[in-house]
């Protein structure tokens, strides 16, 4: 008999979910596919934990695509979801630092996804 897999839910925040949707099409199923592992407990191999969050809770999956680079923060420090924090297009063309304004947007959405973890909104 065969055990059934539970899939977690995503819940997208702030203008994460619009964000993905205007990355070109290759983008958009490289990262869902990377959600999608997420969901069912796993870590997609492109998944590296994004520095200064303290360890592997905040995730981000990086892809090149013709010259340019997009991103897909989410964390899996709350249980029974995946919370997608931020989805962006790197602009910088210096380093590999993610800019201070992406940062703090990722910080302002990982307190609004604890908020929803613990249910207070």
């Amino acid at each position: 008999m065969a055990s059934e897999v539970s899939i977690k839910p995503v819940i997208w925040l702030g203008s994460s979910r619009k964000d993905l949707r205007e990355f070109p099409a290759p983008v958009r199923d490289h990262m869902g596919y990377a959600l999608y592992v997420a969901q069912l407990g796993g870590k997609h191999r492109d998944a590296k934990a994004l520095t200064g969050f303290g360890g592997a809770g905040v995730l981000e999956v990086a892809k090149d695509y013709r010259g340019d680079t997009f991103r897909a923060v989410y964390t899996l420090r709350f249980a029974g979801a995946i919370y997608v924090l931020h989805a962006f297009q790197k602009k910088s063309k210096t380093g590999r630092e993610t800019p201070r304004r992406d940062v703090e947007l990722i910080q302002q959405r990982l307190r609004q996804a604890e908020q929803i973890a613990r249910g207070t909104i």
